[in-house]
């Protein structure tokens, strides 16, 4: 069956990039998944999520109109692609671990929650207005929700100096698990505003 023109491919694949990541962001917080792989291995996904999460940005921003939340967005990332890859090696009580890991990792979610807040700006036409109920819409809304997740993850993330652990580990490994859920559903949003429609066949 022929296809109507629909929004571009780009679009297909950076929701394809962007639920990919969010998969590994999703999963690699659980206390379950740690257990079963180990935790280099762990590390490892969450620095594949923020590779994936970078692919994605960089594909949006190069495939659409250039605005400071697509700059913004690929700016976090790239903070995340920091914080993840020195995770690997840094150890949670090192006296280096908030300077290495949690610094970048804040940097990033603010970036992302600055991202966020312009994209929804942008579709709903005010700060204190309701999405539209569009696609476009539902995608602002939930992928900002992500966004103010992963900045309450970041805050619980915190390594106290007198205890050398989190501030709430709870707290950051089940916020970071939310935002990426609520990343997914955006990104699976965009795939199907991505993907090709059959066109329509003409009244008989």
């Amino acid at each position: 069956m022929p296809e109507e023109p629909g929004p571009p491919r780009g679009w297909w694949c950076t929701g394809a990039l962007f639920a990919a990541g969010s998969l590994c962001f999703l999963v690699a917080p659980m206390r379950w998944f740690l257990d079963l792989v180990g935790p280099q291995a762990d590390g490892a996904v969450f620095f594949l999520g923020s590779v994936l999460f970078t692919a994605a940005a960089a594909l949006q921003w190069w495939t659409t109109v250039v605005g400071w939340s697509s700059r913004l967005q690929l700016l976090g990332t790239l903070a995340f692609n920091v914080t993840t890859f020195r995770a690997l090696g840094t150890a949670l009580d090192s006296p280096s671990y908030d300077r290495l890991v949690w610094r970048p990792d804040a940097v990033g979610s603010v970036l992302f929650l600055a991202s966020g807040y312009l994209a929804y700006v942008q579709v709903t036409g005010g700060p204190l207005r309701r999405p539209p109920r569009t696609r476009d819409g539902a995608i602002a809304a939930v992928n900002l929700f992500g966004c103010v997740a992963f900045g309450v993850s970041a805050v619980a993330a915190f390594v106290l100096p007198a205890t050398g652990s989190e501030a709430d580990v709870v707290v950051a490994n089940t916020t970071t698990s939310v935002g990426a859920l609520a990343f997914l559903v955006g990104a699976l949003l965009l795939l199907a505003q991505g993907a090709p429609r059959p066109a329509s066949r003409p009244a008989q």
